[in-house]
This record gives C-alpha cells, sequence and structure tokens, in this order.
C-alpha cells in the first residue's frame, strides 16, 4: 500500500538521505513501517541539515517538490499567487494515484491539500491537526478555514482527523490524540539528579516572539532579585537569539547561559538537571517539550493555551503561567516554599511515562486499522 503525505516541512537531502525536524520524522517514521511505498510531498530546502533534523527510515521513498511559500511580505504574496497553479497541479496529480493521503495541518502545504481533498471523496484520508484545535482560541483565519474544512463531515469525507486535546463541537471526524518522544526503555532512567545549590529553569523551544522568551527572562530576573537562587537556561535557537543576549549583556545577568539548538540526548539531559521547563508560549499544539519535560519530572511552567491545561490537569501538574510577572513569581515561590515540589513533580512524571512511543505506535496502527488498511 502506498502512504502519501501533504506537509509544509521543508525537507534537506544530504548523502542519498532525506531529513526534516527531528520531532515530525520520529512519528512519521512510525507510519511509514506499515506501509510499502512512500512518497512525500513537501518544499525542500538548500540549507544544511541541523542537530535537530533527522533522516527517514524507508527503502522505498519519493520525494515530490512542492515550491514553499508564504504572505509575510507583499512580494511572498506574489510568488505565493505565481507557485499556487503549480503547486495545485502537484498536488492534485498526487490524489489521483491510488494510496492513504495523509496531510500536516495546519500549514499552508495543508491548506492547499484540504482543498483538493474535497474533490475525492471516496478516497481514504487522516489528517494530523498539530496546532491548537481549541474552538475559542484566537487563530489565523487561514487555521480557522483549516480547521473548518477538516471537522466539516459535508467537505471532508473518509477523514479522520486527530487533535490535540478533547473539545466541544468535533464532528465524526476527529479523535483526539497525542505525540510520543521517549521509549518504553527509557523509563529505568527517569531518576533525575538535580542540584540543589540553585534552582534551573530550562527554556525550550525557538527563540522567537511565539514562544515568548524576554518573559521567561523577565520572571527569573524577578525571581533572582527576590532572592531565589535560581539559573535560567536557553535551549533553541531563533530570530530574537541577538536581542536577547544584547538584553542579557545589558543587564549582566550572569544566572542565564544559552546551548542553542541541541540533540535529543543532551535535552534529555537538561531536562533531567532542570526544577523547571518554562514557555511562556502564545500557541501551542500538543507542546512536545512540555510532556517531555514531564517524562523526566521537570515541571512545567507554561501559558494556558490549547489542551495545556488538560496536560497539567489545570495547575496539579505544573505552573499555568498568567503573564503577570508578579502573580507568576508568587506562584512559584509559593510552590518552592510550600514542600510540594517533589509530589507536583512525580505527577506530572505518572502522567507523561504513560505516552511512550510504544503506546504512540499503537495508538497510529489502530487509526490505520479503522482506515481499513492491511497492516504489513
Amino acid at each position: 500500500m502506498r502512504f502519501t503525505v501533504f506537509t509544509h516541512v521543508a525537507h534537506v537531502k544530504h548523502n542519498d538521505k532525506l531529513y526534516a525536524y527531528r520531532p515530525y520524522v520520529t512519528e512519521m517514521n512510525i507510519w511509514f513501517k506499515y506501509f510499502d511505498e512512500i512518497r512525500v510531498v513537501a518544499p525542500l530546502s538548500k540549507a544544511h541539515f541541523t542537530a535537530i533534523d533527522a533522516p527517514y527510515e524507508h527503502a522505498n521513498i519519493t520525494f515530490v517538490e512542492l515550491k514553499a511559500f508564504d504572505f509575510t511580505s507583499w512580494a511572498n504574496l506574489l510568488a505565493a499567487l505565481f507557485f499556487l497553479p503549480f503547486n495545485l497541479f502537484i498536488i492534485a496529480r498526487e490524489f489521483q494515484k491510488k494510496a492513504h493521503f495523509h496531510l500536516r495541518c495546519p500549514g499552508n502545504i495543508g491548506f492547499l491539500a484540504c482543498i483538493i481533498q474535497v474533490f475525492f471523496p471516496r478516497k481514504q484520508k487522516t489528517a494530523k491537526y498539530a496546532g491548537n484545535w481549541d474552538p475559542n482560541s484566537n487563530q489565523p483565519k487561514s487555521y480557522q478555514w483549516q480547521r473548518a474544512i477538516l471537522n466539516s463531515t459535508f467537505w471532508s469525507k473518509n477523514m479522520r482527523v486527530l487533535v490535540y486535546g478533547d473539545w466541544p463541537d468535533n464532528s465524526t471526524n476527529i479523535q483526539p490524540f497525542f505525540t510520543a518522544t521517549y521509549s518504553e526503555q527509557e523509563l529505568h532512567e527517569t531518576t533525575a539528579k538535580r542540584d540543589e545549590s540553585s534552582v534551573v529553569f530550562a527554556f525550550v523551544g525557538g527563540i522567537t516572539a511565539g514562544k515568548n522568551p524576554f518573559y521567561a527572562l523577565e520572571l527569573i530576573e524577578n525571581l533572582h532579585q527576590q532572592g531565589l537562587n535560581c539559573r535560567l537556561h536557553f535551549y533553541g535557537s531563533g530570530d530574537l537569539e541577538n536581542a536577547l543576549k544584547q538584553r542579557i549583556s545589558e543587564k549582566q545577568l550572569s544566572f542565564c547561559k544559552f546551548f542553542g539548538a541541541v540533540s535529543k540526548e543532551d535535552l534529555k539531559a537538561a531536562y533531567q538537571k532542570s526544577y523547571f521547563m518554562i514557555l511562556p508560549s502564545q500557541s501551542e499544539g500538543w507542546p512536545k517539550a512540555v510532556a517531555e519535560a514531564m517524562f523526566w519530572g521537570c515541571i512545567p511552567v507554561i501559558t494556558p493555551v490549547s489542551c495545556v491545561p488538560q496536560m497539567l490537569d489545570f495547575g496539579k501538574r505544573g505552573i499555568l503561567l498568567t503573564g503577570d510577572v508578579i502573580r507568576d513569581s508568587e506562584q512559584l515561590i509559593t510552590l518552592l516554599q510550600s514542600g510540594e515540589m517533589a509530589a507536583m513533580s512525580k505527577a506530572a512524571q505518572q502522567w507523561s511515562i504513560s505516552y511512550t512511543l510504544e503506546s504512540f505506535e499503537n495508538a497510529i496502527k489502530a487509526v490505520i486499522h479503522h482506515a481499513n488498511i492491511t497492516i504489513n
């Protein structure tokens, strides 16, 4: 059976292998195991692969290149309109083949695939909506349209849509889902050894406006000013990195340190050494960094977006940020002085270790069975 995936994720070719963002590739490699032939329909990047990229693992992969596009400027808008007929033609041509079709949303390529799949109602399809499915959230119009098309049993037939969290007003197309990073084999490593001389906060994510790293800095700075011996470690990179480093240098905040984009093993070690993982993000789907941190008993400190409150059991398994530095500082200081940190850490870990790669693979197999596809 052929499996065709449509995604906006940029790919890199290196030594006859196809690389892309590691968390995405980890998931796709699980899907690929149950199909004979794979077709990846996506943009190709000229950039070099990095520590956060990984190769696909399948002997029979065909890459079908699309033109990447966005609407962030007038020039990019004109380029997008120029490439639109080409991209639509390629996607429609793929849908004419015999395959199981898998859409990665939200994203520009996923949006085009959402539109084209409407004209192929008899084809078996799945979609992974890796963004915020909360119907009350403030989303870009293109995201709202993708959500509406996928949720509609009129426009999307023979479609199973995997979303993060359990939300009201979902159609029969929708199935609550999750994702995973760690294996059951790693459970024996979950006894973390943390430095008791200081409280380490790990910021894990892109150093970008959407992840709000400046708020993380402001919050930890406030804790430091109140006499708390704490450190803030940044794991990631992005377009705000230089500005953030400049702010830290100007204020001589010696408790901050940058590690950049690191490997999975290095990030695992960071979680095991940190008491808290902080991410004041403006938008998430299923924030992998949160679930990963919880796996190692590292308490998440994050804004209540998407399914995050459900993941944290509404504050029992972590701290839900308010966006007010004083109130959030008080939350953290209260926890640190209460003697309840160990219990919260354990609760976070016990929840997260139920979402392993093995349970994730079983869930994917169940979705494939639902589509009446014979497992290889």
